[in-house]
């Protein structure tokens, strides 16, 4: 009889669920960047936001803006179902990192090792199909889309693409990055509200800074339209913070490699959304290379699946109190109150 994980499938919907959400926030920065905010003003209010949001919590609760950043560059030159779909690539990213940094084990002489191995290559074949064939539209543009496409030319579109590309995969290694710095950080300070907070306002300090030096108008500051006051208090609330502190706790019960393989789930809701509230089209060459990285990471988690447990999922879970913060995780006396009631 196949025993039931509660914390595994708790992780498994915080995660999907933490997908949707994100997902809607990179559909309403795209729609943002079309109607065009700068950039960088909309990382800084979105990260000021989530600071203000958590401070509260990590006070009573318990005692970088670098991968929005490139992010937000590629999909300003792209389209939010392409960013989201190269975005793929993180869990086997992390994967690498994690091997790098010991964080994963790898007997290639094992199935195990070989299925990690196979699901990374195929994940990168994936991404490099994303990137060198766009292909055919399977959707058709609204009339303000092809107005725009229209006006540019075939170069300069090719260009943007490119450029594109290339932001996302600097953005791609620096997620992945963070996702390997925080499991460590989690085993040794799980407070998430604190830790959340903690990155957001550094992120604040960078992004503002950022701004200043890239352009110094101050009318770029000034946010008027509903849609956009709207647009960056959920994407700090949620976006930044909500999500970043449930990732957090995912992190701590799961590792590095589980969270990020949950990655592909916000391509399948941003499509969904993107289709229906921005219009854009579908290109066959994102279908296909999303459909080899799919199948890349699902090969990628089954070996993991055949592992041992590791160590990382024994972390104090997400704490909900006043208590949890004063001890680390492995210590004997360490109080915590986790999801699960245990």
């Amino acid at each position: 009889m196949v025993k039931f994980d509660a914390k595994l499938w708790k992780a498994v919907f915080l995660m999907s669920f933490i997908n949707i959400m994100l997902s809607v926030v990179n559909v309403m920065f795209k729609k943002m960047l079309n109607q065009g905010i700068n950039r960088m003003v909309a990382t800084t209010y979105r990260l000021a936001a989530g600071t203000l949001f958590l401070t509260p919590f990590a006070i009573f609760l318990e005692r970088t803006s670098l991968v929005q950043y490139f992010f937000l560059i590629g999909l300003q030159n792209t389209s939010s179902t392409f960013a989201l779909a190269f975005s793929n690539m993180v869990p086997s990213v992390t994967f690498a990192l994690a091997l790098v940094f010991r964080q994963e084990t790898l007997n290639i002489k094992s199935n195990t090792g070989r299925a990690k191995v196979l699901g990374t290559m195929i994940c990168i074949c994936g991404a490099l199909v994303l990137t060198l064939y766009k292909g055919t539209a399977l959707t058709q543009q609204n009339a303000q889309m092809q107005t725009q496409t229209s006006n540019s030319s075939p170069t300069a579109v090719t260009q943007k693409w490119a450029m594109g590309s290339f932001m996302l995969i600097i953005s791609i290694l620096v997620w992945s990055s963070w996702f390997i710095i925080q499991a460590k950080i989690c085993r040794i300070y799980p407070c998430q509200y604190t830790s959340t907070t903690i990155l957001s306002f550094f992120g604040v300090i960078q992004s503002a800074l950022l701004s200043l030096i890239s352009e110094r108008s101050i009318s770029m500051w000034v946010v008027t339209e509903k849609f956009q006051v709207l647009a960056l208090l959920y994407s700090g609330i949620v976006g930044s913070g909500l999500c970043y502190v449930g990732i957090s706790w995912c992190l701590q019960q799961r590792g590095p490699v589980f969270t990020s393989s949950f990655i592909p789930l916000i391509q399948v809701f941003a499509a969904i959304f993107s289709f229906f509230f921005l219009h854009e089209q579908i290109y066959c060459g994102s279908v296909i290379g999303s459909m080899v990285i799919i199948v890349g990471l699902y090969i990628l988690l089954w070996g993991k699946s055949k592992e041992n447990p590791a160590p990382v999922t024994k972390q104090a879970p997400l704490n909900l109190d006043l208590e949890g913060c004063g001890t680390a995780p492995n210590e004997p006396n360490s109080t915590a109150h986790p999801i699960s009631g245990k």
